[in-house]
């Protein structure tokens, strides 16, 4: 997936090429899942284990992305947690929140 930066002026830069709102296109499941994985290791500083889930929205994508908390040793005891990613449809953030939060191997 190409970046998206936002130049504050009201344009973004797509992948070295300057475009206005008009040129952007949909981002693609896959691409938002990548996307979610990558914001939410940015803003968490956290290894994220995969995309556990994704979902079209209204104006968007939301995306669950599961990461590791706390590493431990033995790792089945690592502590996990589940974040959900709401993206836009050219796949810039709008939002996340942590949903849950549990140790590895140990189910509902």
């Amino acid at each position: 997936m190409a970046s998206v930066r936002s130049r504050g002026d009201g344009d973004r830069e797509r992948g070295g090429r300057d475009v206005v709102e008009d040129d952007y296109q949909p981002i693609t499941a896959a691409e938002a899942a990548r996307e979610g994985l990558r914001q939410i290791a940015g803003l968490t500083g956290k290894d994220p284990l995969g995309a556990t889930s994704i979902q079209p929205i209204d104006d968007g994508w939301l995306v669950e992305v599961e990461v590791v908390e706390d590493h431990r040793i033995p790792a089945s005891t690592d502590l996990l947690g589940l974040y959900q990613v709401e993206l836009d449809m050219i796949g810039s953030l709008l939002g996340y929140q942590r949903t849950r939060r549990y140790q590895r191997g140990k189910g509902d």
